[in-house]
C-alpha cells in the first residue's frame, strides 16, 4: 500500500478491483478545509479517463505491470494468439484489450504486452511499421488538382491517407499511433 500524497503520474494502482494508471496527480490546499489529492487515471481495461480525489493519508494498491514481449500469430475465433517471446506460451489476447491495434496485425508483429498476474491490460505496436498497399481509391482528374492524398487499404486492413503517387503493390511506412503515413519504402 502506497499514501495517495506519494502517488506520481505513470504509476499503476488498483481500486475496487480495477487497474488504473495514473495520468496527473495535484495536490490541492483549499484555504478552509483539508487539501486533497485530484487524479487522472486511465482504466487500463477501457482505456477511459476518470478523475477522482483523495485524501492525502489515504492508502491506495500499487501495482506493477510485467512487460513481456509477444508476436502476433493469427486470429482464432473472436481472440487474437500470440506467442511469449520469453517463456514460448501461446496467450488468447480479446479484441477488447487490443483495441485500434488489430488494424495493424500481421502475422510476426512483435508487440509489447503488459501482464498483471496472468492477465493482459494493454499491448503497444511499435511506432512505425511497413506495409503493403492492396487497394487504393480511383482518382478523377478534376479531383486530383485540388485533392493531394488518396485513400489506401493497407494489407492489414487499415485506412490510411497517402499521397497521390502510390499504387498498389507498393511498400509504405505508416505512423500506428497517429494513423498516418510516413513514407514509400
Amino acid at each position: 500500500m502506497k499514501s495517495t500524497s506519494h502517488i506520481s503520474p505513470g504509476s499503476t494502482i488498483e481500486i475496487d478491483k480495477k487497474i488504473f494508471r495514473v495520468e496527473s496527480s495535484i495536490k490541492v490546499n483549499v484555504a478552509k478545509g483539508t487539501p486533497f489529492i485530484k487524479t487522472k487515471l486511465r482504466d487500463l481495461v477501457t482505456d477511459k479517463i476518470i478523475e477522482k480525489n483523495f485524501k492525502p493519508t489515504q492508502e491506495v494498491k500499487e501495482v506493477s505491470l510485467i512487460e513481456h514481449p509477444i508476436e502476433y500469430l493469427y486470429q482464432e475465433g473472436k481472440d487474437y494468439l500470440f506467442l511469449d517471446i520469453e517463456n514460448l506460451e501461446q496467450i488468447l489476447v480479446s479484441a477488447k484489450v487490443l483495441k485500434n491495434s488489430i488494424n495493424y496485425l500481421k502475422e510476426g508483429i512483435l508487440l509489447k504486452a503488459m501482464f498483471y498476474g496472468e492477465s493482459i491490460f494493454a499491448v503497444e505496436l511499435p511506432q512505425f511499421l511497413e506495409l503493403m498497399v492492396v487497394k487504393t481509391e480511383k482518382i478523377d482528374d478534376k479531383k486530383s488538382i485540388s485533392n493531394t492524398t488518396k485513400r489506401a487499404i493497407l494489407e492489414t486492413g487499415a485506412e490510411v491517407d497517402v499521397p497521390l503517387f502510390i499504387e498498389i503493390g507498393d511498400v509504405v511506412k505508416v505512423d500506428v499511433h497517429s494513423n498516418e503515413y510516413i513514407q514509400r519504402v
